[in-house]
């Protein structure tokens, strides 16, 4: 690893930081500004049951405080215990819902990235043929479909009356459908990016100049075509794994998954502030771990694209 790589990585690590704590400002300052709070909503508490709580909590403290002791914390790892699920701490809460959304995540990435490449390869080369105009309606009809139809119908197909697969729950008979349902769009959405990536890079001087020195068509495919049309594809990989590996809150909210985005939902509903805070943190890091770990095989699958 050169200087130049080293040196990239050490810029993007400090953005990502930077981004972190405009994040978590955001986040707090904003959840904050919304009247209410987490225990107006607990039947008959007093005005001084109020008080015991928000100093139990440290929301007795004025607003700034509260946000500089809160970044203290989050520097020692410490999100604190949560202020609606009693007895639980942020951390264990978040980490036992992603693994759920976690397991359904990446089987959805792998199956999107896989059919995606593989369909959008076939149509290239089969440009303008049936079996690309055929491909490119599916897809298109795919992206098209809100996720909360396309999990509704397939609800209604193997979960109605003739009980194929099991509603929701975390074993594996359970996670098929709202698998397929998380895979659905990226997999069109990849494959269309690979068509079109495809067939702009068949079109190079230099693939032509392969098929001229007598390269067959499957050696110029998978050896030069295909290598270089692969990089918007990376690009896109790590912000569609992190976005399907937290899960998507429709999705399993329809299915009845117990995983992250069903957790953050219901935190929202609540009022639970540090697993609000706690919860936005992860997906943050999350993200921008995916994003950089993209970009970094962006490089190694393209070398001519330098660091800067």
């Amino acid at each position: 690893m050169n200087s130049q790589t080293v040196l990239y990585i050490l810029k993007r690590v400090a953005l990502a930081l930077l981004t972190t704590w405009i994040v978590i400002t955001i986040t707090f300052f904003a959840m904050h500004a919304i009247p209410g709070g987490p225990f107006l909503g607990e039947k008959a508490v007093t005005d001084s049951v109020l008080e015991i709580l928000e100093a139990k909590y440290g929301l007795d403290k004025p607003l700034f405080i509260q946000y500089l002791n809160y970044l203290k914390n989050v520097l020692r790892f410490d999100f604190g215990p949560s202020i609606k699920l009693r007895g639980q701490f942020v951390s264990e809460l978040v980490w036992s819902r992603f693994q759920v959304s976690m397991k359904i995540g990446l089987v959805a990435a792998f199956m999107a990235i896989i059919f995606g490449i593989v369909l959008g390869s076939f149509a290239a080369v089969f440009h303008n043929k049936w079996i690309d105009k055929a491909i490119m309606v599916m897809s298109t009809a795919a992206v098209a479909l809100p996720s909360f139809v396309t999990a509704t119908v397939l609800l209604f197909i193997f979960c109605g009356e003739n009980g194929i697969l099991p509603i929701g729950g975390d074993t594996w008979q359970g996670l098929i459908l709202p698998t397929v349902a998380l895979s659905l769009y990226p997999t069109s959405y990849i494959t269309r990016l690979t068509r079109s990536s495809t067939l702009d890079v068949m079109s190079q001087d230099y693939i032509r100049t392969a098929r001229a020195k007598g390269v067959s068509f499957a050696g110029v495919l998978f050896k030069h075509s295909l290598r270089n049309a692969l990089t918007p594809v990376i690009t896109y990989a790590g912000p569609m794994i992190a976005y399907i590996v937290t899960g998507s809150l429709v999705v399993e909210k329809i299915f009845g998954v117990p995983g992250l985005g069903s957790l953050f939902v219901s935190c929202i509903t609540n009022r639970d502030y540090t697993v609000i805070m706690g919860t936005t943190i992860f997906l943050t890091v999350l993200v921008i771990f995916l994003i950089l770990i993209g970009d970094i095989l962006y490089k190694i699958i393209n070398p001519r694209i330098s660091f800067e």
